[in-house]
């Protein structure tokens, strides 16, 4: 295995291959995949609990990293097995995507319990279920609907480049800059369905610029593989678990949900990255295209379809979804009406489909819809931003 090095870098450079660890802090590894499986295990207690640090790929005294890398069960060859047709010459991204940028990306995630949460069997079925929304993640080509994944990096003709001024004291549209769906999990509508705001979001989680370069993720296999590992363990919106959570059954349904027909499985990870988009209609198409990759995949990993659970464990098909957007005139209505309440034309603080913050001069600088009120910290808004909320934790706090 050749050197490792780590230090200190201020940002990410393209021709780096780097990860997320904290602000302003880069893990850069210069290593050997083929022997990624053969570094030592190095175990201690730590507050009477079992710890391992398994070198480069899961690094930090974690309890995941007592279990099984990804490398040691997923290779190189399972990956081009996986992806076969991802290099022909037809293929939009042909050359960009490979199984180095894959484990460097996820060797960050790892200590996390990304791939290494459970026995074997739940680690293949995560990264299984993972990679299946990737390989799905631009739609179907020729060839069969399991023929092409990553195949693309961006998504082709877009209609719009997407910029909404709606954000704009948050995250405003960068000149030059175009806003459409890029990556291993296109970055479309995850958080907000504002581009912008989800690009530059994304950016400052991965410390990486995004919201004026997101041509970055096209151009960088590691950080592409990256954002979309950050979408996947990272809860995306507020009351609603992370589709690494809902995969490994660290998620527990409460009464609601099982009313609501949500289970933990891979349905319950469509439900999550898509909502409404392909849950609770049926055995729609759009549906049936992520789950057929992800039976194909355990198929090839040799875990076999016959893991995958039962239909309703397998799709999300009457699965009723998280936090079902309300429809945008009742909404106008309600800022309206709240307005009308308060007899000014300041919005009211405390109500149920927003939360405000303003700066010391009282002026609205920021709406964000209550289903991601916790998703920033203060800090992002400097020290002089206001919220009725004071608490807020970051979804970025896994990398800190």
């Amino acid at each position: 295995m050749e050197k490792k090095m780590e230090r200190r870098i201020g940002e990410m450079k393209l021709g780096m291959t780097g990860y997320c660890i904290q602000p302003g802090v880069y893990r850069v590894i210069s290593t050997s995949i083929v022997d990624a499986d053969t570094s030592p295990v190095t175990i201690k207690k730590i507050k009477g609990k079992k710890m391992c640090d398994q070198g480069w790929e899961c690094k930090g005294w974690s309890e995941y990293c007592c279990n099984l890398t990804i490398s040691q069960y997923f290779d190189y060859y399972q990956f081009e097995n996986v992806f076969s047709k991802r290099n022909s010459p037809v293929a939009q991204a042909a050359g960009f995507w490979d199984f180095k940028s894959f484990i460097i990306a996820s060797a960050i995630y790892q200590p996390l319990g990304f791939g290494t949460t459970g026995n074997k069997t739940t680690q293949m079925k995560e990264i299984a279920a993972f990679l299946a929304h990737v390989g799905s993640g631009y739609g179907v080509a020729t060839g069969g609907p399991t023929a092409w994944g990553l195949c693309y990096n961006r998504e082709m003709s877009p209609e719009q480049d997407y910029c909404d001024e709606s954000y704009k004291y948050t995250y405003p549209c960068a000149p030059g800059a175009t806003y459409y769906g890029r990556g291993a999990l296109p970055i479309y509508w995850v958080y907000l369905e504002n581009l912008n705001f989800n690009y530059g979001y994304i950016g400052d989680c991965l410390h990486v610029d995004l919201l004026h370069h997101p041509e970055y993720i096209e151009q960088n296999a590691t950080l592409a593989f990256q954002a979309a590992m950050f979408q996947w363990i990272t809860p995306l919106k507020k009351g609603q678990p992370s589709a690494h959570d809902a995969m490994v059954g660290n998620w527990k349904p409460t009464k609601n949900d099982t009313l609501s027909k949500r289970t933990p499985g891979f349905g319950l990870t469509m439900n999550i990255l898509y909502g409404d988009r392909v849950c609770g209609k049926g055995d729609i198409d759009d549906m049936s295209v992520i789950v057929t990759h992800y039976l194909y995949y355990l198929d090839l990993m040799g875990v076999g379809r016959e893991e995958a659970g039962a239909h309703d464990v397998l799709t999300c098909a009457e699965q009723k979804v998280f936090n079902p957007p309300a429809p945008k005139d009742k909404k106008k209505a309600s800022k309206s009406n709240n307005q009308e309440n308060t007899g000014s034309t300041q919005p009211a603080m405390g109500t149920n489909s927003d939360i405000f913050i303003y700066n010391n001069d009282g002026v609205q600088r920021y709406i964000l819809q209550n289903y991601i009120q916790e998703a920033l910290p203060l800090e992002h808004f400097g020290n002089n931003w206001l919220t009725e909320n004071s608490k807020q934790n970051s979804k970025c706090d896994i990398l800190l």
